[in-house]
C-alpha cells in the first residue's frame, strides 16, 4: 500500500512511519503539497552459499544461452537491476 504524507508528517511521525516500512508499506513524500520523494522497504534478501551458486551455473552443462544465465541469476538474487 503507498500513501502519501506530507514532510511535517514524516519529521513528527517518523517511528510510526518507519514500523509501517517494516509492514510493507511505501510512502510518496510531499512538500508544499507537491510530491518530492519516495519511501519503500527495502526487498528482503537471501544468502546463497558459493555451492548453491556454482550448483545453480553449471546446471546447463556449460550450453546455457545468455537468456538462460540471466534467468537463473534473476531466480536467484532478484530481477531488480542497479543500473535500471
Amino acid at each position: 500500500m503507498t500513501r502519501t504524507i506530507s514532510q511535517a508528517e514524516l519529521r513528527n511521525g517518523s517511528a510510526g512511519v518507519m514500523d509501517a516500512l517494516e509492514a510493507g508499506d511505501a510512502f510518496i513524500i510531499t512538500r508544499n503539497g507537491r510530491p518530492v520523494g519516495e519511501l519503500r522497504p527495502i526487498r528482503a534478501t537471501r544468502e546463497v552459499s558459493t555451492a548453491e551458486v556454482k550448483r545453480r551455473f553449471t546446471r546447463f552443462g556449460g550450453t546455457a544461452t545468455g537468456a538462460q544465465e540471466r534467468a537463473e541469476i534473476d531466480a536467484g538474487f532478484g530481477a531488480e537491476r542497479l543500473d535500471d
